[in-house]
């Protein structure tokens, strides 16, 4: 027979109660739970969104010796900021970050804003960082609603409804805020978030080890809680041929920057593009290059290929030695280009699929390569 002790309507506080001892004592020992500068606490949240804590532990302490503070980070370069950002993926939260804190900075002093209606102002900001920051760095009763939080709010009370419906979405909201802790919602935010990381997973959620099991509906009525939150079937991810030049001048090797409004805005890469139906790479590549960066190419040897998967998709880079035969690059399509040595590759922010192929050119190229 299960404990089972049924919350009567509005009244939290058992579990809240239960919820945050837990978390006083289990909680993982990170960073950004040791400060309440809100700027730190910002740059851990935008981290984290898609992306598992043991990864942005590798880079957290980076970012911050290179960004100590708001000013500093404002005050850097786009290109800098990618720099260091460079291998911890979804580059739209860097460029939406560093757009946020010039915001900051300039039009509003630099004085950091301390409540959730006037951190959603802040451009780059959205809904759950803004509830984060203002819980977690000012104490303000804002709920955040991620996908933990959502898991764990959904098998408690038991919510059999698809979480992409409008009213699963908005009585997930007010859930999310009632049951907040008006005392401590920072800590109250984290411990939820922290339960659906560690003990509420999405598959063999580890129910005995469970603080709050005892008023989990789910775990009380359900063979299998997590069967809960109930989600779309995915659809098949889409699979992309690639074709990319390195193109070779005198030893120089060409790299192009992307535009800072698109898909790894702001990084720099090997030119090329999809391949189209009944169009083998070598064409790809050369036609890519040409109708993108007025460059004519004479397409050699076969270099490498790539498999790298996206959140949306997947692809398959097929890389050529290109050798340059004239033409003057366009900015039609990118917004800077440079002819660089293999070994001056490592100074420029690349996307992660990239730097397999730098990679593999530092550790079979000389400086001294080549036509």
């Amino acid at each position: 027979m299960k404990e089972f002790f049924e919350l009567q309507p509005g009244n939290w506080k058992p579990l809240r109660k239960r919820l945050l001892q837990w978390y006083d004592e289990a909680k993982r020992d990170l960073p950004w739970r040791k400060t309440q500068d809100p700027y730190r606490i910002w740059v851990a949240e935008v981290m984290l969104q898609q992306t598992q804590v043991k990864t942005v532990l590798k880079y957290y302490d980076r970012f911050l010796q290179a960004f100590p503070t708001l000013k500093a980070f404002a005050d850097a370069s786009l290109e800098d900021v990618l720099r260091v950002w460079q291998g911890l993926g979804y580059y739209a939260r860097a460029r939406n970050l560093h757009r946020g804190a010039r915001y900051i900075l300039t039009e509003l002093k630099g004085r950091f804003p301390d409540d959730f209606e006037a951190l959603k102002k802040v451009p780059g900001i959205g809904t759950y960082t803004a509830a984060a920051v203002a819980s977690i760095a000012f104490g303000r009763a804002a709920a955040v609603l991620d996908g933990n939080v959502k898991r764990v709010l959904s098998r408690i009370v038991l919510i059999d409804t698809e979480l992409s419906d409008s009213r699963t979405k908005a009585r997930l909201e007010a859930l999310a805020q009632e049951i907040l802790d008006p005392d401590r919602p920072g800590d109250f935010n984290q411990a939820l978030m922290e339960l659906g990381a560690t003990i509420c997973l999405p598959k063999r959620p580890k129910c005995l080890l469970c603080p709050v099991r005892a008023y989990c509906r789910a775990q009380q009525e359900l063979p299998d809680p997590s069967a809960l939150p109930v989600k779309k079937a995915r659809k098949a991810i889409p699979h992309y041929e690639i074709a990319v030049g390195l193109i070779w001048y005198d030893g120089y090797v060409f790299i192009d920057k992307r535009p800072e409004d698109g898909m790894l805005g702001g990084l720099w890469e090997f030119p090329g593009g999809k391949i189209e139906n009944g169009e083998s790479a070598r064409m790809a590549v050369k036609r890519e290059i040409k109708e993108e960066l007025n460059l004519d190419v004479e397409v050699g040897d076969y270099f490498m290929e790539v498999q790298h998967a996206y959140s949306h998709f997947k692809i398959t880079m097929h890389v050529f030695h290109c050798t340059y035969r004239g033409g003057e690059p366009s900015l039609a399509v990118a917004t800077d280009w440079r002819w660089v040595r293999p070994e001056e590759l490592r100074f420029f922010p690349f996307a992660a699929a990239s730097h397999k192929i730098i990679r593999k050119l530092e550790s079979e190229f000389s400086p001294q390569r080549r036509k």
